[in-house]
Formats: structure tokens, C-alpha cells, sequence
């Protein structure tokens, strides 16, 4: 037998709820030729009657954990940070920068904690470090080549 809990009542309000906004949006575009206009039209409505709040709430109930925005980091447990800044600025959070590092010592410093990146795919995030002042660039002579090396400030 069906018995009404609280979710159970809360899972029927709304479905009913959804299924009274699909119909309004079938009856706004059912005197419209069937086509790609007609389809567009209904999802435009339909998405205006949900409301962004609530669509963003449905949508979240159904999709899996990393489409919902929740943090790698909260789902697994683990604080391995991502992206390439991240990455370097955890070699900052080491100590890693108390002294001058050129490029080559970044990559090996991240390629030592499993992260393999080319040289030409640090020089980017490093550069934005460095424009949002978490990392401090100097040109020092290294032999007889001149060297960007970084630190900390």
C-alpha cells in the first residue's frame, strides 16, 4: 500500500507542480507550426514559468556531484588542489619560493608531486601570479644568460 511521508508528499507536490507549468507552457506555443522555432519558444517559457532558482534546484537534484559546483576537495575528502595556479601556489605554501626559482626548478618542483606540465604551459599561470602580486619575477644573470626567476614577496 502507499503510505504518505514526508518526502513522499514533498516528491508529489512537485511533480504535480512541474507537470501544471509543462502543460502551461504546451498550451503558450500549441497554436505554433512544429519545428525548431516552436521547441525553442517552449523551453524559453518553460524556463521563465520555473524560474531560475528553481530550475537551478532541479537540475541540481539530478546531476551528478562535479555539474552541481561542489568542490573536488569536498566530495572526495582530499585538499589536492587544481589547475595550474593552484598547483603552484601550493609549491608557495611549501616554501617553495623563500628562494629564487626559475622556470625548470617549478616544473621539476611540480613534476617531484606528480604534476607533469611543459614549460610553456607555466609561463601563463605564472605570469598571472605574478600580475596578481602572489609572486614576485626578477631577472637575474644565470651564467651568461639572463633568467626569470621567481619567489615570494
Amino acid at each position: 500500500m502507499f503510505t504518505k511521508g514526508p518526502k513522499l508528499e514533498e516528491d508529489y507536490m512537485l511533480d504535480k507542480k512541474l507537470l501544471d507549468v509543462r502543460k502551461t507552457a504546451e498550451s503558450a506555443v500549441a497554436d505554433m507550426a512544429d519545428g525548431p522555432l516552436k521547441i525553442t519558444a517552449f523551453e524559453t517559457i518553460l524556463r521563465h514559468l520555473l524560474g531560475a532558482s528553481q530550475e537551478k534546484e532541479l537540475s541540481d537534484q539530478a546531476a551528478p556531484p562535479a555539474e552541481r559546483g561542489i568542490p573536488k576537495k569536498n566530495r572526495s575528502g582530499g585538499a589536492a588542489p587544481t589547475g595550474t595556479s593552484a598547483r603552484i601556489m601550493s609549491l608557495a605554501d611549501d616554501n617553495f619560493f623563500k628562494v629564487q626559482r626559475s622556470l625548470a626548478e617549478i616544473q621539476a618542483g611540480l613534476a617531484e608531486r606528480g604534476w607533469h606540465y611543459e614549460q610553456n604551459n607555466l609561463s601563463t599561470p605564472l605570469a598571472r601570479l605574478v600580475r596578481r602580486k602572489l609572486l614576485r619575477r626578477t631577472q637575474v644573470l644565470d651564467g651568461s644568460k639572463s633568467v626569470w626567476k621567481y619567489s615570494i614577496y
